[in-house]
């Protein structure tokens, strides 16, 4: 419990936390963030670790001045790790397949990969770039890619779209409005809601399914 506590902390007093790294670690803080979203991205076993809040407080705080990092460099950098670990996590879906997933597994949940696969087979390569901006699936959807055996090239060319798109938005998003006044007081608060306007999308979806199963029985 106290390991979740710790992530749930994280989170929620990210800009704290990232600013105590900064301050601590200065130029290795580049590295640190760059392991933090290659393993979000790369590991089917991590999706708890932190995504688009991390992105956010990072450009905040670079753009408060005081940090000594250069946005630009740490965007491309960032890049490079959610293309990187998309794509070995790719990989280890292609090898592994399926059979990792199963109900009882605490993370690795049978119905974690169901719905993955059913928000693939509905928009197809696209899901690819689309999941980038959906907590747990971003880190399931590249597993279920190679699992499915998507072409690699084809894969590719939709996980650069989507970890260019993903990186620029929510880092520059930081950059540009992290330091508004009320942004700045409430960042816990900001943090909560891109969380969870990340989780509207598979919510409603979910929601879509069973209305739609309902009426179906209702039918029959």
């Amino acid at each position: 419990m106290e390991v979740i506590h710790g992530i749930i902390d994280f989170i929620l007093h990210i800009d704290k936390h990232l600013s105590q790294i900064i301050s601590q670690y200065q130029g290795w803080t580049y590295l640190i963030l760059f392991v933090i979203i290659f393993a979000e991205t790369g590991f089917v076993v991590t999706p708890f670790l932190p995504g688009d809040s991390l992105l956010f407080a990072a450009g905040a705080l670079i753009a408060g001045g005081a940090t000594g990092m250069d946005v630009n460099l740490l965007c491309l950098i960032l890049i490079i790790a959610a293309v990187l670990g998309n794509t070995v996590n790719y990989l280890l879906g292609k090898y592994l397949g399926a059979r990792v997933f199963k109900e009882e597994n605490k993370i690795l949940k049978l119905s974690y990969y169901l719905k993955t696969k059913a928000f693939f087979d509905k928009h197809g390569g696209k899901a690819v770039i689309f999941s980038r901006f959906v907590p747990i699936i971003r880190t399931i959807a590249p597993f279920v890619a190679g699992v499915g055996r998507m072409p690699f090239g084809r894969y590719t060319v939709y996980n650069i779209a989507g970890g260019v798109s993903w990186v620029i938005i929510f880092l520059y998003g930081g950059y540009l409005f992290g330091n508004v006044e009320i942004i700045k007081k409430n960042f816990s608060l900001v943090a909560i809601i891109i969380i969870l306007v990340s989780l509207l999308p598979p919510i409603f979806a979910y929601l879509k399914s069973r209305v739609s199963k309902k009426h179906k029985v209702n039918v029959d």
